[in-house]
């Protein structure tokens, strides 16, 4: 049998960590995401521990988490006042859910979440359980509230191209890029995309459609590449909606909670939008939730019309993650995560700039706040494959450190919190992993 894995970072000394993988000539049980059958059940990729800003893997080895999670845990692993807080709505409360009826948990984390967003902006909160069930109840709310405007041909949700939104069926059709989308059978008859970096396109697009569009997703940053929205294409989204209609859903899953800078992106906007979904920040990476803020004309629609929106999770709002939501906003008051995040990123501007100016396969950065990505190119100038960026990656863990694939880049994605010892460790990983590359 293979042995043990050592003990988890925060758990206590006596109690053992879960066995390495799986034991040779046995099936691996295990279906990993987003890798092929031959890479999974790897001991090396088999997390037993997390604390702190560190991940302890079952061969040993313990490296800085440059991805923050999956960009969701902002404030580092093991944050106490979140855990008992947790555990203590799971002692009063272990599960009541929001089917026809309300509980207190959730009554106080959407006030939480309206208070913290901007109740000018928002009025009422709608609790899911992931970033691509958010974005399926924001295309649901949007073509019902044309339907309630007595507007019942506006289906349309307009996307971006390179943008992702997860791989539910309705987010994977909103999704920008090429992901399976036709063999999974994904219905993409009432979804279009446009490029980002034309509001020229945008603009020609609504000049057909836009008494058809219902709503305009957008990322504040598109998380594939790490490429924020330039000023003149948001102004020309909120001129757009001014004069067609269409409801604006800014998709922060990836950029709320303070990873380009304020708590959302979209308030540095000059409108705000009809919808604004969070997810990966919420609870600091601790539960399994998600939440979409409505702004008052679609609540007073809904009101107005006394209808039932169809939408409706048995896990969404539950005491747990209401507890989490709450707390974490808590977290960020006292901890100052907004400041924190402010001095992570002028340490990464340093570093970028190092990395720019002394490895030769950096062709460029992009991103915004502790959100960014180091784009590579090969000696004839070509974009590094999917290959390639692996290779990077596994050579930034040999020395030290994780971070995250992308789009012939890898990215860089740390927890807003980082010590200075924490990027001194990333540079130092960085630095050698791209060059180990380099040489090879």
């Amino acid at each position: 049998m293979s042995p043990a894995a050592p003990t988890p970072l925060n758990a206590p000394a006596a109690v053992n960590a879960p066995a390495a993988p799986t034991a040779p000539g046995t099936h691996y049980p295990l279906w990993e995401s987003l890798l092929p059958a031959a890479e999974q059940g790897r001991i090396e990729r088999c997390a037993v521990g997390a604390k702190g800003s560190r991940l302890r893997f079952a061969d040993a080895s313990e490296v800085l988490d440059a991805t923050s999670g999956l960009w969701n845990v902002n404030i580092g692993y093991g944050n106490a006042a979140i855990a008992d807080a947790i555990a203590q709505a799971c002692r009063d409360a272990s599960y009541l859910n929001l089917f026809r009826y309300s509980h207190t948990y959730a009554l106080q984390a959407a006030r939480d979440l309206v208070n913290a967003a901007g109740p000018e902006a928002y009025r009422r909160v709608v609790f899911a359980t992931s970033g691509g069930s958010a974005n399926d109840l924001a295309m649901k709310l949007a073509r019902q509230y044309a339907v309630l405007r007595g507007q019942p041909e506006r289906r349309l949700v307009v996307g971006l191209k390179g943008s992702y939104h997860g791989l539910t069926y309705g987010a994977h059709s909103l999704t920008g890029e090429a992901l399976g989308q036709q063999m999974y059978g994904v219905d993409l008859r009432n979804v279009r995309h446009v490029d980002p970096s034309s509001p020229d396109e945008l603009e020609r697009f609504m000049k057909r459609h836009g008494s058809q569009v219902a709503s305009l997703v957008c990322e504040p940053v598109l998380g594939s590449g790490v490429h924020p929205l330039s000023a003149e294409f948001v102004d020309a989204v909120l001129k757009l909606r001014r004069e067609y209609g269409f409801l604006l859903v800014a998709d922060e899953v990836a950029t709320g909670f303070g990873r380009t800078g304020p708590l959302f992106a979209s308030s540095a906007w000059a409108e705000s939008p009809d919808l604004l979904l969070t997810s990966k920040g919420l609870t600091n990476g601790t539960c399994a939730a998600s939440a979409v803020l409505v702004s008052h004309a679609i609540a007073e629609a809904f009101e107005r019309h006394d209808t039932v929106l169809m939408h409706a999770e048995t896990q969404a709002g539950t005491p747990a993650s209401c507890a989490a939501i709450t707390t974490t906003l808590e977290q960020f008051a006292e901890l100052d995560v907004l400041a924190a995040s402010a001095r992570t990123a002028e340490r990464l501007d340093t570093l970028l700039a190092e990395l720019t100016e002394r490895i030769p396969a950096v062709h460029s950065t992009s991103g915004v706040g502790c959100f960014r990505a180091v784009h590579l190119r090969d000696a004839d100038g070509d974009r590094f494959d999917g290959q390639a960026v692996q290779d990077v990656i596994a050579a930034v863990r040999d020395h030290g450190a994780l971070v995250y694939p992308g789009p012939g880049c890898v990215q860089l994605v740390p927890m807003l919190t980082s010590s200075e010892q924490d990027l001194d460790d990333l540079a130092h990983a960085l630095l050698r992993g791209l060059a180990a590359v380099g040489r090879r």
